[in-house]
């Protein structure tokens, strides 16, 4: 029998990122036993690279901000198949979740009389990001730090989680291992909440870091709960292109909310070119006129860099695959061209982007208050995940939650910019808070040893194999270029039916990947152990594109370029079959309450 490090809370958070870090916070406030795990080191998370702002109607720069128009904004951007219960929740609980960030110490840009400084961002009518230069994700993720160690939260550190455990319906705990020694760890708990993060790592370009391989989803799928929107994945249209060893690395769209543009080769700025029917009313069509917008003109329509991050990525790659891309595969972003416009024009950048500006300088040599970053689509947010709750954020297995990027519903097809720092104020607390509900309410499961020990054994499968077995860095490396040329910004039914054979064939030989060496200081055998969540979370992805006959979104075919009405009326979701295959349904997106459809309506121009 395995020897098993063992610890026992009433809520159990997996995941250290905004969502966790407030989950914890709310659960814990609400006087039970917490404990969170963290994959890598306590402050690195994806949330960080959320740099440009939170999203949330204060109304602190231009007053005819207010929830409603903030949740038509978030229905559009999603092309209505969002949750329209998150969607309404996280429009009126957005502005009091930020002011009780800044209550905790958060520090925010100021505006001239001392409140919130509020800036612009792609597919939002009105200046809404509440922000800190370009930092803010990381000043999000220092401020609940700061606030969860003060509440005494236990954290474990450099922890993966492998296995969810159950007692009948319901989770009762979760198994994993020290990714230091590798000694296994046992955590028993009445409810836990999944805040993992996004899927990044499936693809070749990326802006998520190692951790982001679909742990959250893969973990709750095999515990028996349901996927939905797999299909729906953002590629953020600004990424680092060059040099090489940075492709991908996130540019924020805050760049373009400060006014820079975005021009090809031939120094065309050709956003203007294309611009969608449902946004030509709230879009500028001359460049003065975005100018203007970008400065507070309140009379003025956003410039066509801040439409939604969907159509600005397959605005970039049209320029590309016509030749008329950057050197290195790219597109030009300028934010050096506004000394045409302003007299402190570099001072203001490096007081505004004050990152963007270090990670040029130091990663590609640019300078970008006076020269152009070359930038291209970077996979970046996945729209789809756990099923969930609208208000209690509860799966459809009893005891297991979800919030962030791990979860779905909020942002349906495409995700606003700015939406997911606050989606993870507002649903990593109500996740918290009714996990704590949830474990106050029902006595904690009985642990079956049995499924711990299974857990353990498929575990060291990697080390039993042949010297003749491959190694997994290959299979992941394989995988992910299968995903990035075959189920990317573009697809095509060929195509994604060669990827989904390409994955049967990736998870035969990744059931017999080996890793030499022993479970100490093991990077080959956490690679291994992460290939079967990579594999779901691909298999779901492409299986739910093959089925939505239709582009939108973030969801592109080639074969079907058009939107189908007739789909807007449903969601893909993702169950596992009785022979625990991968299986789909269509299930009907409930209508707009009569109020909320009315508010729709009124701010369609």
């Amino acid at each position: 029998m395995s020897q098993f490090e063992s610890h026992e809370h009433d809520v159990l958070i997996i995941g250290a990122g905004g969502a966790g870090l407030r989950a914890a916070i709310a659960a814990s406030a609400a006087g039970v036993s917490v404990g969170v795990i963290c994959k890598s080191l306590l402050g690195k998370a994806h949330t960080v690279m959320a740099e440009g702002g939170m999203a949330a109607a204060i109304g602190n720069v231009d007053e005819r901000d207010n929830w409603r128009v903030h949740f038509a904004d978030t229905m559009r951007g999603g092309q209505y198949v969002n949750n329209w219960r998150m969607a309404e929740l996280h429009a009126k609980e957005a502005p009091e979740c930020v002011k009780e960030l800044e209550a905790w110490g958060a520090v925010f840009d100021r505006t001239s009389d001392g409140r919130i400084l509020q800036r612009n961002f792609g597919g939002h009518k009105y200046p809404r990001l509440a922000h800190v230069g370009d930092r803010t994700g990381l000043e999000m993720i220092r401020t609940l730090q700061e606030h969860g160690v003060h509440r005494g939260i236990q954290f474990y550190m450099e922890c993966t989680t492998l296995e969810l455990l159950k007692d009948g319906p319901r989770v009762i705990g979760a198994f994993g291992y020290d990714r230091e020694r590798g000694r296994f760890r046992v955590f028993k708990a009445k409810a836990i909440v999944l805040a993992t993060g996004g899927i990044g790592r499936a693809y070749r370009i990326t802006s998520n870091s190692w951790e982001y391989t679909g742990d959250g989803q893969s973990l709750a799928f095999r515990a028996g709960a349901e996927l939905v929107d797999m299909e729906f994945v953002q590629f953020h249209p600004t990424g680092m292109v060059w040099p090489p060893s940075v492709r991908g690395i996130l540019v924020t769209e805050g760049v373009r909310g400060e006014g820079g543009v975005l021009k090809n080769r031939e120094g065309r700025r050709f956003m203007f070119e294309d611009i969608p029917d449902n946004y030509k009313n709230q879009t500028a069509d001359n460049p003065e006129e975005g100018w203007r917008y970008t400065q507070g003109d309140k009379d003025a329509r956003r410039p066509p860099e801040l439409l939604t991050r969907d159509h600005v990525a397959r605005c970039i790659m049209r320029e590309i695959k016509a030749g008329r891309g950057s050197p290195h595969g790219g597109a030009y972003l300028d934010i050096a061209w506004i000394k045409e416009k302003l007299p402190n024009a570099e001072q203001h950048i490096k007081k505004k982007l004050p990152s963007m500006y270090h990670q040029f300088k130091e990663l590609a040599n640019v300078d970008i208050t006076k020269e152009p970053m070359e930038v291209g689509p970077t996979t970046h947010y996945i729209m789809g995940g756990v099923r969930v709750d609208g208000d209690s954020q509860m799966s459809n297995v009893l005891g297991l939650f979800a919030a962030g990027e791990v979860a779905a519903g909020l942002h349906g097809a495409n995700r606003l910019g700015g939406n997911s720092l606050s989606d993870l104020l507002v649903f990593g607390r109500r996740a918290g808070m009714y996990a704590a509900e949830f474990a106050k309410q029902n006595p904690g499961g009985s642990m079956d040893q049995s499924q711990v020990e299974r857990a353990a054994r498929q575990a060291l499968l990697p080390f039993e194999q042949s010297d003749t077995a491959e190694s997994p860095y290959k299979v992941q490396e394989d995988l992910q270029a299968l995903m990035q040329d075959f189920v990317g910004i573009v697809r095509e039914e060929s195509e994604m039916q060669r990827a989904l054979q390409g994955l049967k064939e990736l998870r035969a030989r990744a059931a017999n990947v080996r890793v030499p060496g022993n479970r100490e200081y093991n990077p080959g055998w956490h690679t291994a152990l992460d290939l079967q969540n990579l594999l779901t979370v691909s298999e779901a992805i492409a299986r739910s594109a093959i089925e939505r006959k239709e582009s939108r979104g973030g969801h592109f075919r080639e074969d079907y370029p058009d939107k189908d009405p007739a789909s807007a009326s449903f969601n893909l979701v993702t169950y596992m079959g009785p022979d625990r295959e991968l299986q789909l349904r269509k299930q009907p997106i409930p209508a707009l309450p009569p109020e909320l459809a009315q508010v729709v309506e009124e701010n369609k121009t």
